[in-house]
């Protein structure tokens, strides 16, 4: 296993980070267990989850997934130590975390709080906020004009990501939190933040996880670059594109139990017939070289200049153990070029 520096951080992490969203819905306490037995075993110290979590995310599985893991750390005390455990607070829009109101420091405070207390762990290493009070284009929302950048209060945002760095200081000085970063955000919001601490001597946001895969790398130049020359660790989530690039959804298929057959916050908005049709070529190109769909999909993202550590998620130990493996050997030249050769005929299928 390869590590790598968390940004900013001291922190040395795994290239590949453990996603936990499914546990509590597709997945059990036990199933929970073995993955966590199985990726630390295979030398992955990266753990992500979030207060929202499980996905799809609804009032009666809220916390779910922390539970999860603060059970097995309780049955595992010994192996906290090893691990770099991440959450996220949630942002604003859903009635049943904090009302739906936007994040602040008292938010902030009061999350970690009770984060800490279903993980059953004394810290947190990083916390993310999973996704901003101001409009991203993220969630499909990516294309000219389908965010107004001019609706919201530019100096109101700032003084709101103020706030919300001396609620993330304050859990940092109380030992509750080691690092703080962000999720689905922009180039703007993280330089503000930058600013923001360099200006106020407040935590630095260390790390960002957004969406990224052969179907969806709009990061790459502007965000990554920016990752890069401010030392920000870049994480990316969903790098199968929901499960999409490993070809199980092809020609409508909706295989028993699969995520394509729960409901969806922001519906199937990456279920385009474009995207198909990019599935179909990079699901053909993997066969040309002998390698599985998922380990095209997930060996691309990791050889990505900027990438730090790829989330990868599971709802089947032998699903795992594809994804693991993905990342034993890079891409050949020959695989790379051939995927460069899909992606300038589909550069933004959804």
């Amino acid at each position: 296993m390869k590590y790598v520096q968390l940004g900013a951080s001291p922190l040395k992490v795994s290239r590949i980070c453990l996603g936990t969203m499914t546990w509590g819905v597709q997945n059990s306490q036990e199933d929970a267990n073995q993955q966590l037995d199985y990726a630390l075993a295979q030398g992955i110290n990266f753990v992500d989850t979030a207060e929202m979590y499980a996905i799809p995310p609804k009032k009666e599985t809220y916390g779910k997934t922390e539970t999860y893991i603060g059970n097995w750390i309780k049955a595992n005390p010994d192996k906290r130590q090893d691990m770099i455990l991440a959450s996220k607070i949630a942002g604003p829009g859903l009635s049943y975390i904090r009302e739906g109101k936007p994040i602040t420091s008292q938010a902030v405070i009061a999350a970690v709080e009770a984060s800490l207390k279903r993980l059953q762990t004394d810290y947190i290493d990083l916390y993310q906020l999973h996704w901003p009070n101001y409009p991203t284009p993220h969630f499909g929302k990516h294309w000219p004009n389908q965010v107004n950048y001019r609706e919201f209060d530019a100096e109101a945002q700032r003084n709101s990501m103020l706030d919300i760095l001396q609620g993330l200081d304050a859990c940092i000085k109380a030992g509750k939190i080691r690092y703080c970063g962000l999720s689905d955000d922009s180039p703007w919001g993280l330089n503000q933040y930058l600013q923001l601490s360099k200006e106020h001597n407040l935590p630095r946001m260390v790390s960002v996880q957004n969406e990224f895969s052969l179907l969806h790398h709009k990061d790459w130049p502007y965000l990554m670059e920016n990752c890069i020359h401010e030392e920000v660790a870049y994480l990316p989530w969903s790098p199968l594109a929901t499960g999409l690039l490993t070809g199980k959804y092809l020609n409508g298929a909706r295989p028993a139990g699969t995520r394509f057959t729960f409901m969806q916050r922001h519906g199937l908005f990456r279920d385009t017939s474009i995207a198909n049709e990019a599935v179909s070529a990079f699901v053909e190109l993997a066969k040309k070289h002998g390698i599985s769909p998922a380990t095209l999909a997930l060996g691309w993202v990791d050889q990505v200049q900027g990438v730090t550590s790829t989330i990868i998620g599971a709802t089947r130990m032998s699903q795992l153990e594809e994804n693991i493996a993905a990342f034993t050997a890079p891409l050949s030249a020959d695989v790379i070029h051939d995927i460069e050769q899909i992606l300038t005929r589909y550069p933004a299928p959804f």
